[in-house]
């Protein structure tokens, strides 16, 4: 395998930030996995680049994926199975379930990033989470140089959540994903504002290719293209906090959102917290938070990572001590 040198990754992730790489690679068959595991460098792993903050060089080897490939494995009356390569772009994987009538995956339409990257982050948007429809996921280990695969059960998915953000983080790399997808859909439109899209895009028959495109349509009017403004989505998640912590936060917030959330938990918008500590559109030079979305931190031109880090720490700082809630951030920090 080529490894190159002080190669400049700001082509390879969507905030836009330019620091080098020590080595550079990019990974276009699993063959080369095992050439890789005798090299001990660590290895640090890009897909689409849409859920990494850079804040300084990147020392050792960093992977381009671009394992590419969706076969079809099963069918049934009901069901499709799709293996599908880590290296193939999430969204594209969306509209070709969506062109071939294969439900299950519609509402997360236009997430940036790469398949890989989906069980790691277990994806989710508008009622739908990935977990819903992965069956399996196939890992390279690097150290006992071995492809394993990992059943849906095995992959503690949770939210925003899975084993390889904690004790597979570093260990192994994710070669392909196994979907199942429904032949008949079962709609969910119950989430965000997906009805009254449908309402204003004169949608007079529910399909799976509706709802995509009002997701698209909601997601295109809230969230800055990474290619014109650096961003990489929600850098937070939405917190989940006690009940009677909710209840005495209603009686000073009366209109406060929420969702119900597991063992009589609340889930709270984070980009509500933010906004009303009136940091939505806040800038600092230029890291800044979206005028939009409060939920987004942006890149305005030549802002570096850590930059953003600290603004995201403000961030923090002053909701938890407005709300007493504290933020968790949902990038993963380089």
């Amino acid at each position: 395998m080529n490894l190159e040198q002080n190669i400049s990754l700001q082509p390879y992730n969507t905030f836009g930030i330019d620091v080098p790489a020590e080595f550079f690679a990019i990974l276009n068959s699993a063959d080369e996995l095992a050439e890789l595991s005798n090299d001990t460098k660590a290895k640090h792993v890009i897909g689409g680049g849409s859920n990494i903050l850079l804040t300084k060089p990147v020392k050792g080897i960093v992977l381009l994926n671009k394992l590419k490939g969706i076969n079809l494995v099963k069918e049934d009356d009901a069901h499709v199975w799709l293996k599908v390569n880590a290296g193939e772009v999430w969204h594209e994987l969306v509209l070709y379930a969506i062109n071939n009538g294969w439900a299950g995956i519609e509402n997360l339409a236009l997430i940036p990033g790469s398949v890989g990257a989906t069980p790691i982050q277990n994806i989710g948007a508008y009622g739908v989470e990935a977990k819903e429809t992965i069956e399996s996921v196939t890992c390279w280990h690097w150290m006992d140089k071995t492809f394993i695969t990992y059943q849906n059960a095995d992959c503690k998915f949770g939210y925003r959540d899975s084993i390889f953000k904690h004790e597979l983080k570093d260990k192994v790399f994710i070669t392909s994903v196994v979907f199942k997808l429904a032949k008949k859909p079962n709609y969910n439109t119950s989430y965000g504002a997906i009805t009254q899209e449908l309402e204003q895009m004169g949608a007079k028959e529910l399909s799976i290719s509706a709802i995509a495109q009002a997701v698209i349509n909601i997601r295109t009017s809230k969230l800055p293209d990474p290619k014109q403004i650096g961003n990489a989505g929600s850098f937070f998640k939405n917190p989940t906090i006690a009940r009677e912590h909710f209840e005495l936060l209603q009686v000073s917030y009366v209109h406060m959102p929420s969702y119900p959330a597991a063992d009589g938990m609340v889930k709270v918008p984070a980009g509500w917290l933010i906004e009303q500590c009136g940091l939505k559109g806040y800038r600092k030079g230029d890291a800044g938070i979206h005028i939009k979305q409060a939920l987004v931190l942006v890149n305005y031109g030549h802002a570096k990572g850590d930059e953003i880090w600290e603004l995201s720490g403000e961030v923090v700082r002053t909701v938890q001590n407005k709300f007493g809630i504290v933020l968790e951030r949902e990038v993963q920090v380089w």
